[in-house]
């Protein structure tokens, strides 16, 4: 969704306006929300910081910002400030220091592997690449599965299907995953 069309449907339709922006975005922001907050918040924590992400651009973006092409520069930006400080908000209550605070530099180990580190980037771009083109709604059920670590009866009520067909999909889809990375080399 552009900003364009999304400032149209605002203008006709708020409230089809939001649906189609957290509809379009919601993985996203999910995704970049999870990893800054998953080792110091709880699940509900997480979603609650989407919601008011979701707020934020809603109540904040004009179409003459320099996002008014492609959004998703503007909404990865908005979650990922708001990720940070909802992340020094819950580390500080837990009594965590921050890590963000300190020179980068000087947290990586000198024995630290970059080579293999960049290896595994590229193994997890693949891979996501190839739970892509498992399509709908294969690619989200291994995704909520494996990654957030949803069970199936949460995925079903996210999907609109029964736990079963839920649990039959995942395992089609997984035995389809495998023999993809296994064309390209990787195996799981």
């Amino acid at each position: 969704m552009t900003g364009a069309e999304y400032s149209a449907l605002r203008e006709s339709s708020p409230e089809k306006a939001y649906a189609a922006l957290f509809g379009s975005y919601c993985d996203y922001v999910y995704t970049i929300v999870y990893n800054r907050l998953r080792s110091v918040a709880t699940r509900e924590d997480i979603e609650e910081c989407v919601s008011e992400i979701f707020a934020d651009i809603f109540l904040t973006y004009s179409n003459s910002s320099e996002f008014a092409g492609d959004m998703k520069g503007f909404i990865g930006t908005v979650a990922k400030r708001r990720a940070i400080n909802a992340y020094h908000s819950f580390a500080s209550r837990a009594g965590r220091i921050s890590g963000e605070s300190g020179d980068y530099l000087a947290g990586i180990a000198s024995n630290t592997d970059i080579e293999s580190e960049h290896e595994l980037e590229e193994r997890r771009c693949i891979l996501l690449d190839k739970i892509d083109e498992l399509g709908e709604p294969d690619s989200t059920i291994i995704l909520q599965k494996y990654y957030f670590d949803r069970s199936s009866t949460e995925i079903a009520k996210m999907l609109s299907m029964k736990p079963s067909a839920v649990r039959m999909r995942a395992s089609r889809a997984l035995d389809k995953l495998r023999k993809t990375l296994t064309e390209v080399g990787i195996t799981l």
